[in-house]
């Protein structure tokens, strides 16, 4: 039976698709954040979350060589080493204590030349405890969103207003 065999395919071949999630992984892992489509982003938050625990699990075990096995996993998904040597190293001391979910997705808005829909996927800080609870619905998620998505793509300036003014 081919149950739970549905991925998100993004349009191309088995191979193309691998090495594209394998180079935004890198790319995540190397900057913290990276803005992409929604549908990449939704297809790597599972693959690299999968890489983040194989690093979780290898800081936790004293076997050198379950460990060096671990890293070697996450160095055939990835194909980078020195994004596999920066998370086992650096990042996985900010996910030791997080029982999962090391990722977020942030919806930017649409592309301006083909329209397709923007995300901005970032890695989740140690600190972070998530969004304040509020019985009013998810305001606190659209502001914190909002204020993330600023600090990235900042708004065009207003030209029509400047043309008002010196009239």
């Amino acid at each position: 039976m081919r149950h739970l065999k549905h991925r998100s395919q993004l349009g191309r071949t088995k191979e193309h698709r691998a090495a594209l999630i394998a180079n935004l992984s890198a790319a995540l892992l190397t900057h913290g954040r990276i803005k992409t489509t929604l549908a990449k982003a939704k297809a790597l938050r599972p693959f690299v979350e999968h890489v983040i625990t194989l690093a979780v699990h290898a800081s936790k075990t004293t076997d050198a060589a379950a460990s060096l096995h671990l890293r070697r996993q996450a160095i055939a998904k990835i194909r980078n080493r020195d994004a596999v040597a920066l998370l086992f190293k650096e990042r996985v001391e900010e996910f030791k204590s997080r029982p999962g979910g090391y990722t977020r997705i942030y919806k930017v808005g649409p592309r301006i030349g083909d329209g397709a829909e923007m995300a901005l996927i970032e890695l989740i800080p140690a600190a972070d405890t998530g969004y304040s609870k509020s019985r009013k619905g998810n305001s606190a998620k659209v502001e914190e969103a909002a204020a993330i998505a600023e600090t990235v793509v900042p708004e065009a300036e207003d030209s029509v207003g400047e043309e008002d003014a010196k009239a």
